[in-house]
């Protein structure tokens, strides 16, 4: 069978967007939308939706793999994502995250496995979680000429440190440090940062107190922009619940209904009819 797809969605026209384009919205007080994808058939979909930004998350080692936590997710899978991703992105703006142990080993292995991802990929920036303790590796990550969005607040790859997928901040001194990492992570560029259930009331500090944007997923309304993962938001994966997330569809419930019509049809045997056979065609004679 001879199957033909279209992968760069219907936007192909559209000039690609930058990390410039980006911090602009935030100026313009535009809001970011940001969705995580892991392949080019949902890249090109949300990003003709009018996504601005798909991030290639490490989460696929739990959505698309089944693993509890993000932390078994490889270079070599987040290379491979990241690369059909761009492949059917032709407007959105692709990020895509570093897994555990990329950067956290040396500054001279962050750099050389950044650069891999964007070399590999055609992306257009990493993503790395943490404050304090990565500000040199953003530096020299940023300083190569890699874009880098931060990430603050639970941070999915250090689950076993905070204790679990915990609301981070609650304390005035947990908050203001959480802020001082935000303003620091500013100053050495990078140029955008995500923050994870976190209470509202701190997202909108932090959002006010530094110039780039704030994308917000259990942050509340008050962040530049918001993201969610694809499978989440359309009810794909169902066993996934946490208050922030808002379901625009169910589809997990869609496919097995579509499914099960399939299979009720083939052990019946009323699927295929001869409209969708195929005879060989005659020899003109």
């Amino acid at each position: 069978m001879t199957r033909t797809m279209n992968v760069r969605g219907e936007g192909s026209a559209k000039r690609k967007l930058t990390t410039f384009d980006v911090v602009a919205m935030k100026s313009r007080g535009e809001k970011i939308v940001a969705i995580t994808a892991y392949d080019a058939l949902f890249a090109s979909l949300v990003d003709a939706a009018g996504a601005d930004l798909i991030l290639v998350g490490d989460s696929l080692a739990s959505v698309l793999c089944g693993e509890e936590t993000t932390l078994s997710a490889t270079m070599e899978q987040m290379t491979y994502h990241g690369r059909i991703v761009a492949r059917g992105a032709s407007r959105a703006l692709v990020v895509v995250d570093m897994p555990f142990l990329s950067y956290q080993v040396s500054i001279e292995e962050a750099v050389r496995n950044a650069g891999n991802i964007l070399k590999h990929t055609g992306a257009g920036a990493v993503k790395l979680e943490g404050g304090s303790e990565v500000l040199d590796t953003v530096e020299a990550i940023v300083g190569a000429g890699i874009p880098v969005v931060g990430h603050l607040g639970f941070t999915p790859q250090a689950v076993h440190a905070l204790g679990g997928p915990r609301i981070q901040g609650m304390d005035e001194d947990a908050a203001m440090f959480l802020e001082d990492d935000a303003v620091a992570l500013e100053e050495v560029g990078a140029f955008a940062i995500v923050l994870e259930l976190i209470p509202t009331s701190l997202a909108r500090r932090v959002t006010e107190v530094v110039s780039v944007p704030t994308i917000g997923i259990g942050a509340g309304p008050d962040c530049d922009g918001q993201v969610l993962v694809l499978h989440d938001m359309l009810g794909l994966n169902e066993g996934f619940s946490p208050r922030f997330l808002k379901r625009y569809a169910e589809l997990g419930r869609a496919t097995r209904e579509a499914v099960a019509d399939y299979a009720q049809e083939v052990r019946a045997g009323s699927y295929p009819t001869e409209e969708h056979g195929y005879e060989p065609a005659g020899d003109g004679g």
